[in-house]
């Protein structure tokens, strides 16, 4: 391992897991890849029933000044909000990064995301692109499939509260990947962390919305992890039961929006373009049948410009031919 980089403080890195056997030794060893050593790493536990608890305790065992072993008590399974919870109290470090255990990091993404922090000591959290990882497989039809999700279009910029829950909610694909980011710690315990009753799809986005509407944010240019795509995946088992879709109307999306319009007006949010954003979003719930109509004409009218399109090109090579 590298020399610890000195006067830079102790980061807590928070790996959740729940029956992960297959990918979790990839993730912590992403972990002991880094350039920057001063780190300690958590591994905390939400009732796995495979061999990935054998596995984190014996890392436990193996490097007792380096890695934790936590669990619920009773070993329950409690969501993956309440599981990083439970890092979050039981971390020492200034910062904190997360890092779910089907995904990695690349080795310098401690080291360059906190030089950012000493280059912007105004932000309160760093993050930047993430990989989307198919070829994790080996096979080379899933190599093209990979790809780089971009959190925005301006980089290397500070962006002051509010702003990045306005573009979030104008574009769904303004989507941060937790593997993605470092936060200051005191700025976690102010928020009072993650939002236990999401326990699966949504939880890091109420999150990172509750950072967004608070304190300024460092996206940088650069992408430091890599977030494994596969089916078992909380998104995909998501997709797979009908719970949310990308881009029409679900349940697991209204419950989002209504937390959110909830917590905007406790924390008096007065930022008129985030609201705005709301209100957008949430009109296909309100007025459905609207909606269905609005969806309906926008296929219609793309129908009709192909429609037209193609008779304009068969019209003009009938021309050329007779000429």
């Amino acid at each position: 391992m590298a020399k610890p980089m000195t006067q830079i403080p102790l980061v807590s890195i928070i790996v959740i897991f729940f029956n992960e056997e297959i990918f979790i030794e990839e993730a912590i060893a992403s972990v002991f890849a880094q350039t920057y050593s001063n780190w300690e790493l958590l591994l905390v536990d939400d009732g796995s029933t495979d061999n990935s608890t054998d596995i984190a305790c014996q890392y436990a065992k193996d490097f007792p000044t380096k890695v934790r072993y936590l669990e619920h008590e009773g070993h329950l399974n409690r969501g993956m909000s309440a599981t990083r919870n439970l890092g979050i109290r039981n971390c020492q470090g200034k910062y904190i990064t997360l890092l779910d255990a089907d995904d990695i990091f690349l080795p310098q993404k401690l080291e360059q995301q906190l030089k950012i922090f000493e280059l912007h000591p105004e932000a309160a959290m760093v993050c930047g692109a993430t990989q989307n990882w198919f070829s994790w497989t080996g096979k080379p039809e899933d190599v093209v499939k990979d790809s780089i999700r971009e959190i925005c279009t301006q980089l290397d910029c500070l962006y002051r509260p509010s702003t990045l829950m306005t573009k979030f909610l104008q574009d769904k694909s303004v989507l941060v990947a937790t593997c993605s980011v470092l936060i200051r710690r005191e700025l976690i315990e102010e928020i009072d962390g993650f939002e236990e009753s999401f326990r699966g799809m949504f939880e890091d986005q109420v999150f990172f919305a509750k950072i967004y509407l608070k304190a300024p944010v460092f996206v940088e240019s650069g992408c430091w992890d890599r977030y494994r795509q596969h089916p078992n995946s909380t998104c995909n088992v998501a997709l797979a039961k009908g719970q949310f879709h990308s881009s029409k109307p679900n349940p697991t999306h209204l419950a989002f929006l209504n937390w959110l319009e909830n917590y905007m007006t406790k924390q008096n949010i007065k930022d008129a373009e985030v609201w705005q954003a709301l209100r957008e979003q949430k009109w296909p719930y309100q007025y459905p049948a609207l909606y269905l109509l609005k969806r309906i004409n926008k296929k219609l009218t793309y129908m009709i410009r192909n429609i037209l399109r193609f008779i304009r090109q068969t019209v003009a090579g009938t021309t050329i031919h007779s000429n």
